[in-house]
Order: C-alpha cells, then sequence, then structure tokens
C-alpha cells in the first residue's frame, strides 16, 4: 500500500499541477488562439514550473540540503518556495500577461500569493501541505473557469475532488503532514484563487 501512496504523492507532486490548470485552460476556451503559440507557452512553463525547480531539487540534494523531492523538513523548503515565488512573477509578468491571458494571469497570481503565504509559514516552522496548496488552487481555477466559459465541467470537479482525497489519504498515511498542515494547505490554495476570481470572472 506504501508504494500506491508514495505513487500517488509522485504523480500528483506540486510542480506538475500548474502545468496541468494551463492545459486544461487551453483545452477549454472558446478563444481562438494559434497552436504555435500554445506550444509556445506550454513550453516555456513546463521549462519553467517543472524542469527548474526538478533542477533545483537535485543541486540541493548534491549539497546535502534536501533529503527528498517531497521536502521533509521547512528548512529544506526554504529556497524551493522561494524560487517558486520568483517563477511565478516572471511568468505573470512576461509570459502570461493580464492584457493577453487575464485568466491564466490570475491563477499564477494566486499561485504566487499562496506559496508566499506556505513560505511564511515554513520560516515560522509550520509545515503546510504543498500538495494540498496545488490542489486547491486547481479546484478553484476550474471551477471558476466552469462559471467563467458557462460549461459544465463537473465531470473534471469530480475527478479533481478524488484525487484531492487521494492525495490527503497518501500524505496522512505515509505521516508526511497531519490534518491540520494539510487543512492549512488546502485554505491557502484556494483562498487566492478566490480572491483572484474577483478580478478576473
Amino acid at each position: 500500500m506504501q508504494r500506491i501512496f508514495k505513487s500517488i504523492s509522485y504523480i500528483f507532486h506540486p510542480v506538475f499541477i500548474p502545468l496541468l490548470g494551463v492545459l486544461f485552460y487551453f483545452s477549454k476556451t472558446p478563444r481562438s488562439i494559434p497552436k504555435e503559440i500554445v506550444w509556445a507557452k506550454l513550453i516555456s512553463l513546463s521549462i519553467l514550473t517543472v524542469v527548474l525547480p526538478i533542477l533545483l531539487y537535485f543541486l540541493l540534494k548534491n549539497l546535502g540540503k534536501a533529503d527528498s523531492i517531497f521536502l521533509k523538513t521547512s528548512k529544506e523548503r526554504i529556497l524551493p518556495l522561494l524560487l517558486n515565488c520568483v517563477i511565478a512573477y516572471l511568468i505573470i509578468r512576461n509570459i502570461l500577461p493580464a492584457t493577453e491571458y487575464i485568466e491564466l494571469y490570475g491563477f499564477f497570481t494566486g499561485i504566487l500569493f499562496s506559496t508566499l503565504a506556505c513560505l511564511l509559514l515554513t520560516l515560522l516552522k509550520f509545515k503546510a501541505s504543498i500538495h494540498l496548496m496545488a490542489m486547491g488552487g486547481l479546484f478553484m481555477f476550474c471551477l471558476a473557469l466552469s462559471i467563467h466559459f458557462s460549461k459544465n465541467f463537473n465531470g473534471t470537479l469530480a475527478i479533481l475532488s478524488i484525487i484531492t482525497g487521494a492525495v490527503t489519504t497518501s500524505r496522512l498515511l505515509l505521516n508526511a503532514h497531519t490534518y491540520r498542515e494539510l487543512t492549512v494547505g488546502l485554505f491557502i490554495g484556494i483562498i487566492p484563487q478566490l480572491v483572484m476570481v474577483n478580478y478576473w470572472l
């Protein structure tokens, strides 16, 4: 069973979630966006949100500053969270400006504030769940898109709910987090997205 729970934690690792949100947006938006632009955005975002954080992890691991990709201690989390803050800022400033992609701009602005909140809690020695922060943010974004595009995304939202439950269970049974850390992580993922909805919905 532990292998199954570890697999869930790997498959739905937070580094993949922002890209999933972008893929969902481009697959559902009624706007006509040239495929070349979509691919260019996806490649840029893949490098920034997936490749760079993974490279940083291997660097920290080689330097003896990180023991696991799940960043088990507060100390291990500081540099990766700082990097993610910088990445989110670069994305909303240079890749997904509000004038062109207001929904994705709001999504990544929400991610930035969630990451800052998680970083602040880390500095206060509280280890909020980054997994649940990512899943909560993605769920709220997809829900907002459903309203924004006036489309029925109930199937997607149901699947996300099940995945979030599976991730929560895996993090608990692997003793990675307490109930409190998971709950706080979920809310700091949802609330910034909910706030940003007011600016683009």
